[in-house]
C-alpha cells in the first residue's frame, strides 16, 4: 500500500505572508520536496518570479505567519 503524501495540495497553492517577506506578501508554491520526513515548499513571489525561498511546509499552517490564498492588504486609516 502506498504511503499517504504529506501536504498533497501544496503545489500551485497561493499564500499571503502576514509580514513582508523578501519585499513581497503574495506567493505561490512552485515546488515541493521531502527530506527525511520533512516537507519543504518553494515559494515564488507573485509579482517578481526571481524572488524564491524554501520554507518548511508546516510553517504555512501558522496563521500568525501565513494566510491561505492571496488576501488584500488591510486598509490603513491615517
Amino acid at each position: 500500500m502506498a504511503r499517504k503524501q504529506k501536504f498533497p495540495h501544496l503545489l500551485g497553492s497561493k499564500w499571503t505572508a502576514r509580514h513582508t517577506t523578501e519585499g513581497w506578501r503574495h506567493f505561490q508554491v512552485a515546488n515541493r520536496k521531502e527530506d527525511g520526513g520533512w516537507v519543504f515548499a518553494e515559494l515564488v513571489a507573485s509579482c517578481d518570479p526571481s524572488v524564491r525561498l524554501w520554507i518548511n511546509a508546516k510553517q504555512l499552517k501558522n496563521r500568525d505567519l501565513w494566510q491561505p490564498g492571496w488576501q488584500p492588504l488591510a486598509s490603513r486609516s491615517s
